[in-house]
């Protein structure tokens, strides 16, 4: 089954952004709607800062929450490395 959509459509976009790059997303809380999770939570992540980022239910600015998202994904160090990898190989 999944998870139910966020009710802002500039959020839910961002989520789906951050779940097609492999971050796993929890819905419920206390205050957050939900709580975004690093597919590489290691001890190569910026120890852990950015491993696990809550997402706002009623975020004040909708389009900057979801820019925020979408920032965390794309700087994911793990992510970033992979890809560099990856590159460095095709030359």
């Amino acid at each position: 089954m999944g998870r139910r959509s966020h009710t802002k459509q500039e959020v839910e976009s961002a989520l789906k952004y951050a779940e097609r790059n492999g971050w796993r997303i929890e819905v419920g809380g206390a205050h957050a709607w939900g709580k975004l999770y690093c597919p590489y939570n290691d001890k190569e992540c910026r120890c852990g800062m950015f491993c696990i980022a809550s997402v706002w239910s009623t975020p004040k600015n909708a389009g900057n929450h979801a820019k925020q998202i979408r920032r965390i994904v794309d700087n994911c160090m793990r992510l970033n490395k992979n890809n560099e990898d990856s590159f460095e190989g095709e030359q």
